[in-house]
């Protein structure tokens, strides 16, 4: 792949996309199915697909809607190759007319039309997040495609909000989930979509290139054991930043070390040489942006007071360090000891600024550990997130679905044993009814043809398949969660910024009260019909389910 090629596969500026993203990018079935539908003769049909979750992801109450910029680029560039036809050709079987592919040739999504609720935005299960209408053909070919995209950065996002509600709003969150994420595309969505989320910054430096995210990194435990003395330093000079006189950063740094030892009651001789002459290295090649992994050895006896003497070198030729990392061991009592030889050093050598230096806690560290955390009274500045995150080991897929609601103006419903599973036909609008203390309250979801709930108004809401579950609502704010965003080939909106769309979900999480959002047992949040679309799915459902006969 050369140079050009490569900044062409992973461009991501409006109106492109990852050019991994393409009509092909999708199942086999889509492809045969649309020749049975073309060779049926149904190229006019004219249908309406709902993409919806069923269920909340990481047993919590709320998701957050991400992925829509991506899916807009994809009908933006919707077209099929010349090379994407000979494979066709070559792949699908020899009956297939000659006609379908050149169908194909010149399909595009300018009749498509796309409304959705805005990236983002919370949202629940059964509220159709995107509604799309077209060519039943071309509606079918978007399927896979706008399910992968729209899966795993809603599932991603979800999982750095619920981390950042945990983590709390003092604490900064890093994403370094690249090593581990699914391959470099997996890598690239987990690092945008956990930004979105509401992590600050992450390792991942193509990350931070294309979409503007801030990059943050110090160094691995290899560069402390790549030194096994002070011997092997080759520089140890640091010019102050002050007046420009070299220094010897290391005579410094061991004086410093002596007079500490018996401040922070740790033996010079416990700690490593090593150690010392790596952080010397660092700090002379970073001075600035002097930040280092203390847990190498031993926190306790050799890290923090190898640290604190650099440090306090550094600070002798006018400049501060960052912090330390802890990358094992007890997070809790480590960042407390931490905190606590900050204190006193500050406090000895009359150094306010050392009292708030950064403590980063990067151990396999997931939702539970930050809760544990929390309890212990850790005094952690930032984590550094990975495994967990990027992956979503607590729940692997969201599990958004792509279903066929209406043709050619009738609504089509598909029936199952499992009531979960049965859908809400027709062409539907959604609403958000909020109580008259700000709160979101419940989603109503109506047919196209009601009228908007009004604000004051009394609106009877039901639950969708269950008689018994309804309730009146006098809203004090509705809000209607659609918008055009794509017809007549072109986008309709304003695409935010990701520093926008991150906003958008922190200010959306605000609008939900807290006993939805906890992590335990949290309150179910409602989503209801109105009394004509209620009995508009029961009488279709009737009419479409098959009679039994006893004997």
């Amino acid at each position: 792949m050369t140079d050009n090629e490569r900044e062409t596969y992973f461009d991501r500026t409006p109106g492109n996309q990852n050019g991994i993203v393409q009509p092909l990018l999708t199942d086999l079935y889509q492809i045969t199915m649309a020749y049975a539908y073309w060779k049926s003769g149904k190229i006019d049909d004219y249908s309406v697909f709902d993409l919806f979750f069923r269920s909340n992801p990481f047993h919590g109450e709320f998701t957050i809607f991400a992925g829509l910029e991506e899916c807009l680029k994809f009908l933006d560039n919707f077209h099929y190759s010349d090379s994407d036809i000979c494979y066709l050709k070559r792949t699908l079987p020899e009956s297939i007319e000659d006609e379908f592919f050149e169908y194909l040739r010149n399909l595009t999504a300018k009749d498509v039309t796309l409304y959705a609720i805005d990236e983002g935005q919370v949202v629940f299960p059964r509220v159709p997040l995107i509604k799309i209408e077209g060519p039943l053909i071309s509606v079918q070919l978007l399927e896979t495609t706008l399910l992968t995209l729209v899966n795993y950065a809603s599932l991603m996002a979800t999982n750095a909000a619920r981390y950042r509600m945990v983590a709390g709003k003092n604490v900064k969150l890093l994403e370094f989930g690249l090593r581990r994420a699914q391959g470099p595309d997996g890598g690239l969505s987990a690092s945008k979509y956990s930004y979105i989320g509401g992590f600050d910054g992450t390792s991942n430096v193509l990350a931070g290139k294309l979409f503007n995210i801030p990059v943050k990194g110090t160094h691995a435990h290899a560069y402390i054991t790549s030194f096994t003395g002070i011997s092997e330093l080759k520089t140890r000079i640091l010019n102050h930043r002050t007046t420009g006189l070299p220094i010897d950063l290391l005579d410094l740094a061991i004086n410093h070390r002596q007079a500490l030892s018996q401040l922070l009651d740790i033996s010079p001789e416990e700690s490593s040489e090593g150690e010392l002459a790596a952080m010397v290295s660092f700090a002379i090649a970073f001075p600035d942006g002097f930040m280092a992994l203390v847990d190498t050895y031993d926190v306790k006896r050799s890290g923090l007071l190898n640290f604190c003497a650099v440090a306090l070198a550094l600070n002798d030729l006018d400049y501060r360090a960052i912090g330390i990392r802890i990358d094992s061991g007890d997070l809790a009592y480590l960042s407390c000891l931490a905190r606590d030889s900050f204190g006193k050093v500050a406090e000895k050598f009359q150094i306010p600024w050392f009292n708030t230096l950064t403590i980063v806690a990067s151990n396999d560290i997931n939702e539970d550990t930050i809760l544990s955390l929390n309890e212990q009274g850790h005094k952690i500045d930032c984590f550094g997130i990975g495994t967990h995150l990027v992956t979503c080991q607590r729940q692997p897929a969201l599990g958004c679905v792509f279903k066929l609601v209406e043709i050619n103006g009738h609504a089509r419903i598909k029936l199952s044993q499992d009531v979960e599973k049965v859908t809400m036909p027709g062409n539907k609008n959604a609403y958000r009814l909020y109580s008259a203390d700000g709160h979101a309250l419940i989603d109503l979801l109506q047919k196209v043809s009601e009228s908007p709930p009004e604000v004051g108004q009394k609106v009877l809401c039901r639950h969708p398949f269950q008689e018994s579950k309804r309730a009146y609502v006098i809203p004090s704010i509705v809000e209607p969660l659609y918008k055009l965003y794509w017809k007549n080939g072109r986008i309709h909106q304003k695409l935010p910024t990701l520093d926008e769309v991150r906003e958008k979900v922190q200010s959306s999480l605000k609008t939900l009260r807290n006993d939805h959002k906890r992590t335990l047992n949290p309150t179910p949040y409602k989503v209801a019909v109105s009394d004509n679309l209620y009995n508009f799915i029961h009488d279709l459902w009737l009419k479409n389910a098959p009679i039994g006969e006893l004997s």
